[in-house]
């Protein structure tokens, strides 16, 4: 059980949750916290005091008092009217870490909610009850305001869940549950999707299949290296501690333990004096996008135990300021860089590729194939993989860049965060298939050089992959072991293959 605190929650606790099954609750002295800042709430309203968003409109209608009376209908209003998101709808996975993270936020007690809200959206978390919320329709400003109602609708039992398997009526899983539907209070729908829960779920569950394939590159280009009789040297800790990246050094240490007893790489000279920069600049290039990923990190880390609803609630209500914490930039950013950075990894993959199957770049059979000429063999493995890396260049281009005035203009500069998290979780995607290619394309190379005079390390993956996808004996629909191989990447426990490697040995 992981204990909510509003202050705390760490990616390695959000995979406990998303991937693990992992329950979560709230702590008591944060749900007093909560309790302080409501009791607040219900004083500016019993006083009839002028706050935004509790007793006027939003937006350019937050010169536009209500009345108390009406403070109930102006929450449903707003929730109803703002679930304006279309299109295919998040991963089931995202929309669970929306919900959780949404539940983080407002257990910091600055937001004005009654306690029954948090625990109904950590009931949702611990009994699957998943929001089907569309992916596009927010502008990364104001929070993630179209995608936060959809979600905040299903406490008020409207919109539709994902529940055991199928999508449905979120009135009827709730019934099954047996929960009840809740009223929002003032503020209470205000303080649900004015937050930046989207862009930042998308973005965890983006970076923790970015940091997988992080590590599972570097495995994949040990593999290529072996079978492309790559010279060692080029990794020795010496070249990278003299540059002095952390990153860089790491990967390079790595890749010399996982090819520390490998008969198939060389020394320079042996073969060839130096390799070309898709081998040698391994660990200044993954380096590089390491070193992107724990920037992302640590902003993914900061926004997900962060205020970022408005306005904000202070020293009991006395100090009730409208400020623009929803506003996504930070993350924006991130997500902007984590594109960069992750789509270089399948950049340097596809050289890799090339370099396997291109018969003028090594002494490989053409194309690895198994009758080169009445066998085409991974020729056409390496387009999938250039259009996927060209594909990823656009999709490259940063989102953050971009901004269009919204209510009235007085909403004038937006951050388009949801939109750069959206097209770096498309990234990964297709980065992944390319490093499926890699893969396969590796194994044929090391099985032509002798299998059996593999690193321990790499033999033990190459043995796990052709559990995967059989060997190049015959030409056949390559596009079903790519998907298969691209799904074992996803799924698979990283860190059984890694872990001895990741331990920090030496002293930079």
């Amino acid at each position: 059980m992981i204990t909510l605190t509003g202050e705390s929650l760490t990616l390695e606790q959000m995979k406990e949750v998303l991937y693990r099954g992992q329950k979560v609750r709230a702590s008591e002295k944060s749900m007093e916290a909560v309790k302080k800042s409501r009791e607040a709430v219900d004083r500016i309203v019993s006083e009839s005091r002028v706050v935004y968003g509790i007793t006027t409109g939003f937006g350019k209608f937050s010169d536009v008092l209500i009345d108390k009376n009406h403070v109930q209908d102006l929450q449903l209003n707003l929730i109803r009217s703002h679930a304006c998101g279309v299109g295919e709808p998040f991963p089931e996975i995202v929309s669970k870490a929306m919900v959780l993270l949404r539940a983080n936020a407002l257990l910091k007690g600055f937001s004005g909610v009654r306690p029954i809200i948090i625990e109904k959206l950590l009931e949702l978390v611990n009994l699957e009850i998943i929001p089907v919320i569309p992916q596009q329709g927010s502008l990364g400003a104001s929070g993630d305001l179209a995608p936060l109602s959809h979600l905040a609708l299903v406490l008020i039992g409207e919109g539709e869940v994902f529940y055991k398997g199928n999508q449905m009526e979120a009135i009827s899983a709730l019934q099954q549950e047996g929960i009840l539907p809740v009223t929002l209070e003032a503020k209470e729908g205000l303080a649900l999707i004015n937050g930046t829960q989207a862009m930042t779920a998308m973005g965890v569950v983006g970076y923790l299949e970015a940091e997988q394939l992080a590590f599972e590159s570097e495995l994949i280009a040990s593999m290529t290296i072996e079978g492309l009789n790559g010279i060692i040297d080029a990794f020795a800790e010496e070249v990278h501690v003299a540059r002095g990246y952390k990153q860089q050094i790491d990967t390079a240490r790595r890749i010399r333990g996982y090819l520390s007893d490998s008969l198939l790489t060389t020394q320079q000279g042996e073969l060839r004096v130096q390799d070309a920069y898709s081998l040698r600049c391994i660990p200044q290039v993954h380096g590089a996008s390491w070193q992107v990923l724990d920037y992302v990190k640590e902003k993914l880390e900061i926004e997900m135990n962060a205020a970022t609803d408005n306005p904000l609630i202070f020293d009991d209500g006395e100090k009730v300021i409208s400020g623009g914490n929803f506003h996504g930039q930070p993350i924006a950013f991130a997500m902007d860089f984590m594109k960069i950075a992750v789509a270089e990894l399948a950049n340097i993959s596809e050289r890799r590729i090339e370099r396997l199957v291109n018969p003028q770049l090594n002494d490989l059979p053409a194309f690895l194939s198994p009758q080169p000429g009445l066998q085409s063999g991974a020729m056409i493995m390496q387009y999938a993989a250039a259009a996927l890396v060209s594909e990823n260049k656009t999709l490259a281009h940063p989102a953050s860049v971009d901004s269009i005035p919204s209510s009235a203009n007085q909403e004038d500069h937006v951050s388009m965060g949801t939109i750069a998290s959206r097209h770096a979780y498309q990234i990964i995607q297709n980065v992944r298939r390319v490093l499926a290619i890699e893969l396969i394309c590796a194994m044929q190379a090391v099985e032509i050089r002798g299998v059996e005079k593999m690193a321990t390390q790499t033999k033990r993956f190459f043995e796990k992959g052709r559990e995967q996808v059989a060997s190049l004996k015959q030409d056949r629909v390559f596009s079903k072991d790519i998907e298969k191989a691209a799904k074992w990447l996803k799924e698979i426990e990283i860190s059984h293959f890694i872990k001895e490697f990741t331990v920090e040995k030496e002293q930079y």
